[in-house]
């Protein structure tokens, strides 16, 4: 059994040398000791509040839900403000835009490069894709950006004959996008529609 004494500075000096080193017991300063029972009590009361009584306090889980449903909303509000506020020369800044036409592009890339080709050329080593040129002046539904974006959204009028509507897969803030990016591989302005679209 070991065998302690006090020195007189409030030091505890136990009876026991190890490789002749003394070994004291000092008692922990009572902050520390008030701070670890603080933290023991405030755990228990926490863990019951949270955890045992019936709160109805949200969870973490539903605060974190109704946050994103908020900025969700911000969005679409400041969507549809931009999509309200679009025309022909707005759709042309934005293809002058580098963040919109990458968007475009990688959207484009997905979607629509399978018809059109990834050149836009409408051809793939030679070979004829099913859709149209996209780099050209030449347009069957109107070559105006909102004429452009009417057709992406809607289709053509034939689903049997030409490109479906791709308003049910893109949002419209990808199909302006996508008419951003096509509008920035034009090679010569647009020609007159054959069958003109104002409406978007």
């Amino acid at each position: 059994m070991q065998k302690s004494s006090d020195t007189s500075d409030g030091i505890t000096l136990r009876d026991h040398v190890y490789d002749g080193i003394e070994e004291y017991d000092q008692k922990l300063p009572n902050w520390w000791l008030f701070t670890l029972y603080i933290t023991m009590v405030w755990f228990v009361i926490a863990w019951v509040a949270y955890y045992q009584l019936p709160v109805n306090a949200p969870t973490d889980y539903e605060k974190l839900h109704k946050e994103i449903a908020q900025i969700e909303l911000k969005k679409q509000a400041e969507l549809e403000k931009m999509l309200a506020s679009l025309n022909d020369d707005s759709l042309l800044e934005m293809s002058k835009d580098p963040n919109h036409t990458s968007a475009g592009q990688a959207i484009y890339e997905s979607k629509c490069a399978a018809c059109h080709g990834v050149d836009l050329t409408a051809t793939l080593g030679g070979v004829n894709l099913p859709g149209v040129p996209l780099n050209d002046s030449e347009w069957i539904y109107g070559g105006n950006p909102l004429q452009i974006m009417y057709t992406v959204t809607h289709g053509s009028p034939d689903i049997t004959k030409g490109m479906i509507a791709w308003q049910a897969q893109l949002s419209p803030s990808e199909i302006a996008q996508v008419t951003s990016y096509i509008l920035s591989k034009q090679t010569a302005p647009p020609e007159p529609a054959l069958k003109p679209r104002t409406e978007i």
